[in-house]
């Protein structure tokens, strides 16, 4: 029993966590305080929503460096359109900065699945231009929060028993991301295609069509993000989330998502979230110095690439058996 959950990432992840609030506490009881964990839980949402986003793509073999590009412009895009029309609901506003995303990811999808395009080439070139047609958009002019109606700002940060609706909003991601990669066909070809994509062909599997549909889960997620961070930081421009992807893949592989793909876990992404999420917030508290938590950051994404290296020398996910058998 011990030795299984050694071997389980979420396991020492969790441990981890707790670790690192119990070593906070100590300085700052605080810290441990149910109401800090829900916030700090709260502040880390759209890195949550982001890495599940991200994993969907890496389980295919794929990467997808354009996450933060596509929130930025699906960003800009919903600001000005709340800025123009400040009447429309914010459902309409939601639904417009999901098909703008999934426009976006749609894209990047067809270029590797029709195209034939390394995703890594693709999503680098669409990285800039993502940001490009963001100045195109808004003529390098930035939307701050007097333009914004309050609807737009406040709808995140209202509370539901208790909890903030942008906590929800994460919470009904992760279930979604949980029961589709578990309970579908779709997402067990995602791991299917990851695992061997030579093998999940002969087994009926469109391999160009599931990293389409991985790309288009991506570009969807992250334009949902877009109007999450925009009416979070309440401003629009270029340079939001600057960088940002980088967090995103980082807390993958903290997570456990494997880049040769066909192995990771939703509880996986949401934990490595988390762990960064935690070390941004407690670091600070215990007055760490940037330039150490930039170091102990990329410590802790060596120590994940260690892990994921040893953990690949073990027997994937058996998906292909079950859709053999299937």
């Amino acid at each position: 029993m011990l030795n299984t959950l050694l071997k389980s990432r979420e396991s020492l992840l969790a441990a981890a966590i707790i670790v690192l609030i119990a070593a906070v506490a100590t300085r700052f009881p605080g810290f441990a305080a149910p109401s800090s964990l829900a916030q700090a839980f709260n502040d880390t949402s759209i890195l949550i929503i982001l890495a599940l986003a991200q994993m969907t793509v890496i389980l295919t073999r794929s990467i997808d460096l354009s996450t933060a590009s596509n929130l930025c412009f699906t960003g800009m895009a919903v600001a000005m359109l709340n800025k123009a029309h400040p009447e429309l609901p914010i459902v309409v506003i939601i639904v417009v900065s999901l098909l703008w995303g999934l426009a976006l990811g749609a894209f990047n999808g067809l270029m590797v699945w029709k195209v034939g395009i390394p995703p890594i080439v693709v999503t680098l070139g669409t990285l800039t231009i993502y940001r490009g047609l963001t100045f195109v958009l808004s003529g390098g002019a930035w939307v701050n929060a007097d333009k914004m109606s309050p609807a737009f700002i406040e709808f995140q940060r209202q509370s539901l028993l208790g909890i903030p609706v942008l906590s929800w909003i994460a919470l009904l991601v992760i279930a979604a991301f949980w029961l589709f990669l578990r309970n579908t066909k779709t997402g067990r070809d995602i791991y299917a295609v990851g695992v061997n994509p030579t093998a999940a062909v002969y087994t009926g599997i469109d391999v160009g069509r599931t990293k389409f549909i991985a790309f288009c889960i991506s570009g969807l997620v992250s334009g949902l993000a877009g109007y999450l961070w925009i009416s979070r930081y309440v401003i629009a421009s270029v340079e939001v989330a600057n960088g940002y992807e980088l967090n995103v893949i980082a807390a993958c592989v903290i997570g456990g998502i494997s880049i040769a793909g066909g192995v990771g876990s939703v509880a996986g992404a949401m934990m490595g979230a988390l762990f960064l999420g935690l070390i941004g917030l407690a670091l600070p508290v215990i007055n760490v110095s940037p330039f150490w938590q930039l170091a102990i950051s990329g410590a802790a994404i060596l120590v994940a690439i260690i892990l994921n290296a040893r953990g690949e020398k073990t027997k994937g996910r058996l998906i292909l058996k079950r859709a053999t058998a299937a």
